[in-house]
C-alpha cells in the first residue's frame, strides 16, 4: 500500500511538472509566467484609500495623510467614535462584492496598498497586531473565491520611504537614514512572508511604494535604495522562495538608474507614470532597462486623468507588453476610478473644517460644526461606500479595455 501511495505521488508530481506545474507565479526572461506555465499580462487595479486613506479622496486639502485625517475626525466626534468610524470604514469600503465586481470586469490581479501600522504600532516595535493580518486573510479568501490574484504593497513603511502624505510619514524619508527603521521593515516583511509563503493566490511583494520623492537629496538617498531591496529580499527568501518581488524605482517609482544587475531570479521591476503624454518616449527608459537585463516590467500605478488619457496609456502599456495596475478602484464623487459613490448631505461641513487652519484648541472649539450633523454625515459616508451603493464609471471601464 505504501509503495502504491508513493507511486501515485510521483506520478502526480510528474504530471504537474509536465503541465508547467508550479503553484506560484514565476518569471522567464522578460515574461511573467502564471501558475499554469503560460505567459501572462497582469491587468489590475489598486485598492487605494482603503488601508491607506488619502486626504484628496476625502476632499480634504490640508489633512492629506491618514494621521491628519484621523486628527480631523477625532476632533469632530471624539477619539472613541473616531476609532469606531475606522473599524467600520475598513469593513465597508472594500468587501467581497467589490472583489467579485473587479473580477467580473476581466481583471486578473489586485494591488493592496497597506500601512505597516496595521501590523505593528509605530510606537511599540515589540507588539504585533491582528488587525492587518486579519484583513489580509479576509481579502485572500475573497480572491481565492473569485480566482483573482493579489500583490501586497507596503505603501507606508517604518520611518517613511517617500516623505509625503502618501506614506503617512513625518515629512521626510527617514527610512533611508535609520538603521532601526530598516531593521523593523525587514522584520515586518519576514513576518508577512513567513505567514503567507504557501499562499498561491498572492503573486508577490511590492516592498515599498514610491520611495524618495523628487524634492529630497537624490544624490544622498538614492544609493541606499537598492541595498535595502537586497536586504529585504534576502530576509524574505530565508522563509519564502515562492513569491515574486516587485522592486520599484526612486523618485515616485520612476528612476531605474538606481538598479544594477538583478539580485534575485524572481524580480519584476515596477514603475509609476502620471500626467505625461501617452507616447513611447515616456516609457522608453523602462523598456531599455528591460531589454538590457531581460526582466519583466509592471506599471503598478497610473491614472487620475481623463478616460481618453487612461485609454491611451493602457494601450501604450499593452503595445510594449507591460503588465499594468491602474489607480484607484473607488472614490467619492469622482469619475477617475472604476466606481464612485455619492457625497453625503452635510459632508461639506467636514470638508470646511478640515480645510480651515486650526492653530489652537480655541480654534478647534470655535470652528467645530454641530457634532450630530457630522456623525450623520460620516455614517452616511460609510453606507454610501458599500459596493451596493456605488456606481460604475463606464467610461473609465471602457478606457481600460474591459
Amino acid at each position: 500500500m505504501k509503495k502504491l501511495i508513493l507511486l501515485l505521488s510521483i506520478l502526480f508530481a510528474i504530471n504537474l511538472f509536465s503541465q508547467g506545474g508550479n503553484t506560484f507565479f514565476s518569471v522567464k526572461g522578460s515574461k511573467i509566467i502564471s501558475p499554469d506555465g503560460k505567459e501572462v499580462l497582469l491587468k489590475g487595479i489598486n485598492l487605494g484609500n482603503w488601508l491607506v486613506p488619502e486626504g484628496y479622496m476625502f476632499k480634504f486639502d490640508k489633512a492629506t495623510s491618514w494621521r491628519l485625517i484621523h486628527t480631523v475626525i477625532a476632533e469632530l466626534i471624539g477619539p472613541d467614535d473616531a476609532l469606531k468610524f475606522w473599524e467600520k470604514y475598513r469593513d465597508n469600503y472594500i468587501t467581497y462584492d467589490d472583489i467579485k465586481f473587479i473580477k467580473s470586469l476581466g481583471m486578473n490581479s489586485i494591488r493592496l496598498p497597506f500601512d505597516f501600522r496595521l501590523l505593528t504600532p509605530e510606537e511599540y516595535p515589540e507588539v504585533w497586531l491582528d488587525t492587518g493580518f486579519n484583513i489580509f486573510d479576509k481579502i485572500i479568501s475573497w480572491c481565492k473565491k473569485e480566482n483573482i490574484y493579489l500583490i501586497l504593497d507596503m505603501h507606508c513603511a517604518p520611518g517613511g520611504q517617500t516623505g509625503d502624505n502618501i506614506d503617512n510619514s513625518w515629512g521626510y524619508p527617514y527610512l533611508f537614514e535609520s538603521v532601526e527603521s530598516q531593521n523593523r521593515m525587514i522584520e515586518i516583511w519576514r513576518k508577512i512572508a513567513e505567514r503567507y509563503k504557501d499562499e498561491a493566490v498572492i503573486i508577490g511583494y511590492d516592498f515599498m511604494n514610491e520611495p524618495i520623492a523628487t524634492y529630497f537629496d537624490a544624490e544622498k538617498l538614492n544609493p541606499n535604495l537598492e541595498p535595502l531591496y537586497i536586504k529585504l529580499t534576502k530576509a524574505v527568501r530565508e522563509v519564502d522562495k515562492n513569491h515574486l518581488i516587485f522592486p520599484g524605482g526612486a523618485q515616485w517609482n520612476t528612476n531605474f538608474k538606481i538598479f544594477g544587475q538583478p539580485f534575485d531570479d524572481k524580480l519584476v521591476y515596477n514603475f509609476h507614470k502620471y500626467w505625461c503624454d501617452t507616447t513611447q518616449e515616456h516609457v522608453q527608459d523602462q523598456v531599455d532597462f528591460r531589454n538590457k537585463y531581460n526582466v519583466p516590467l509592471w506599471m503598478s500605478e497610473s491614472g487620475e486623468n481623463t478616460d481618453e488619457w487612461i485609454a491611451g496609456w493602457r494601450r501604450l502599456m499593452e503595445k510594449n507588453d507591460i503588465s499594468w495596475c491602474f489607480w484607484p478602484y473607488k472614490k467619492m464623487d469622482a469619475k477617475s476610478c472604476l466606481v464612485q459613490f455619492d457625497k453625503p448631505e452635510d459632508y461639506d461641513l467636514i470638508i470646511e473644517y478640515a480645510n480651515t487652519p486650526r492653530n489652537s484648541f480655541e480654534d478647534i472649539r470655535k470652528l467645530r460644526p454641530d457634532t450630530e450633523k457630522v456623525k450623520k454625515a460620516l455614517d452616511k459616508f460609510l453606507e454610501n461606500s458599500l459596493f451596493k451603493n456605488c456606481r460604475p464609471n463606464e467610461g473609465y471601464i471602457k478606457a481600460l479595455g474591459l
